[in-house]
C-alpha cells in the first residue's frame, strides 16, 4: 500500500522532534531526518511544508494517534471523568518525556505574536483529542467550555513539565492535580447553584425589593 502524506509526517514527525531538539525545527533538522529514515530529502521537505510551525504541528498530531495505544479505552473505563483526564495527560506526558527539549524549542516557536493563533488551534485539538479519548459526547456549550478549559490547564502543565527536574515529573503531577481539583470543585458549585432556584438571579424579585425595602 502506497504511504500518502500524511502517513509520512505521523511517521517521520517524532524522528523530526528528535532532530529539532539539536537543530531547532529547521530545515537542517529536516534534513537529518531525511537521511536518518532513509527518505527522500525533496519528499521531506514537500511533506512538512510549511516550516516549523508544520513539523510542530505534525509531531502533536503523532502523539495525538499514539494516545490510544498508550492508555486504552478500557483500562479508562471504571474510572470517573476527572481522573481519566488525569490519567490521558499523564500518558501524553510520557509520549513528549523523551523530547522535552524539542518542546522547549517548539512553545518559543508557538509563543511568537504572529503564531499565537496556530498555538491556539493546536491547544484546542489536543484538548478535544484528550475529551474524546475520556469519552465525552457533549455538543452543546459545555463541548466548547470543557475544551477551553481543559486547553488551559494542559498548557500551563506544558509550561511547568517542560522544567520540571523532581522524580518522576512528581511537581508537574501534582500542579495538574490542583488544578483539576479546582475545576471539579467550581463544576460542584455550578450544579449546586443550578440545583438551587433560589439563588439563581432574578430581575422581577431584585426590582422588587429596591422598591419594596424592608
Amino acid at each position: 500500500m502506497t504511504e500518502t502524506l500524511d502517513d509520512l509526517r505521523l511517521r517521520l514527525a517524532p524522528m523530526v522532534a528528535d532532530n529539532a531538539a539539536f537543530d531547532g525545527w529547521t530545515a537542517k533538522a529536516l534534513a537529518a531526518t531525511a537521511q536518518q529514515s532513509g527518505t527522500d530529502a525533496d519528499i521531506v521537505a514537500y511533506a512538512f511544508d510549511g516550516g516549523a510551525l508544520a513539523m510542530i504541528d505534525a509531531w502533536f498530531a503523532s502523539i495525538d494517534a499514539a494516545l490510544p495505544a498508550t492508555l486504552p479505552p478500557e483500562q479508562l473505563h471504571n474510572m470517573r471523568v476527572g481522573q481519566r483526564i488525569g490519567a490521558l495527560v499523564e500518558a501524553r506526558l510520557a509520549l513528549i518525556a523523551p523530547h522535552r527539549e524539542a518542546l522547549r524549542r517548539a512553545q518559543a516557536v508557538l509563543a511568537m505574536p504572529q503564531n499565537l493563533a496556530h498555538a491556539a488551534r493546536l491547544g484546542w485539538r489536543t484538548a478535544d483529542t484528550l475529551w474524546r479519548a475520556a469519552g465525552d459526547t457533549a455538543t452543546d456549550l459545555n463541548h466548547y467550555s470543557k475544551r477551553a478549559t481543559l486547553g488551559a490547564i494542559y498548557a500551563a502543565t506544558m509550561l511547568v513539565f517542560v522544567n520540571d527536574e523532581s522524580e518522576g515529573w512528581a511537581e508537574t503531577r501534582a500542579f495538574l492535580a490542583r488544578r483539576l481539583a479546582g475545576v471539579a470543585r467550581f463544576e460542584k458549585v455550578k450544579a449546586q447553584l443550578r440545583g438551587n432556584p433560589d439563588m439563581h438571579f432574578n430581575p422581577a424579585r431584585f426590582l422588587g425589593r429596591l422598591r419594596y425595602r424592608a
